[in-house]
């Protein structure tokens, strides 16, 4: 199995059951899970893990508390962490691995990505929040509408997320939080947007209290 056939929330659950049982040789509760990932209540987590459970990436013991687990059926792979992207005014992107995620690229329908952290609240609205991981298959162009890693070159090469819209006369780099502008680019100025790829999921690390 290759994880191409699950959804962007179905992704996020199984990919946190992995982190959790990686750090922790166990698994998450229902609640932990309903709680790590701000979802509404524990039946919709149910849901995901049941259609989960129905594709074969995971599997239960019956009667525990913490029972659901990994089958270890999406294939071998790392998704190298590369640095920071901004989620708000553009940052400067880091161009060194600093660490391998332990999640396949197949499990987000790529043969090979690689993960930014995001930083900024800008694109709360699309259920992206500061310090998650944004994977980005990388790809010279993205559909109108789509979330893309974007190259802003000024007088520094800076990178940032956000919804990419283009017209004959404009591109647009749009938010996803009311709070911020949009960044316009017309005639010339075009040149200076370079897409690095397309965000094909998110991951949402446990923070790990002391």
């Amino acid at each position: 199995m290759d994880g191409s056939d699950l959804t962007e929330r179905q992704q996020s659950v199984l990919a946190y059951i992995i982190e959790y049982q990686r750090v922790y040789a166990n698994s998450p509760t229902v609640r932990e899970i309903a709680k790590h990932l701000k979802l509404h209540s524990p039946s919709g987590v149910h849901r995901v893990l049941n259609i989960l459970k129905d594709k074969g990436y995971l599997h239960d013991a019956a009667a525990k508390k913490r029972s659901w687990r990994s089958t270890g059926s999406i294939a071998v792979g790392m998704i190298p962490l590369v640095g920071a992207i901004a989620a708000g005014d553009p940052i400067a992107a880091i161009e060194h691995v600093e660490e391998e995620l332990s999640v396949s690229p197949s499990m987000f329908g790529c043969e090979a990505c690689f993960a930014l952290r995001v930083r900024g609240d800008s694109m709360i609205e699309a259920h992206i929040q500061d310090g998650d991981l944004a994977i980005i298959r990388r790809q010279p162009r993205v559909e109108n509408g789509e979330i893309a890693a974007v190259l802003v070159e000024n007088v520094l090469t800076e990178a940032t997320l956000k919804i990419v819209r283009s017209t004959r006369s404009s591109l647009t780099l749009e938010p996803a939080n009311p709070r911020y502008n949009p960044l316009v680019f017309k005639g010339p100025a075009r040149k200076q947007v370079t897409v690095i790829g397309k965000l094909v999921g998110v991951v949402r690390r446990m923070r790990l209290s002391l």
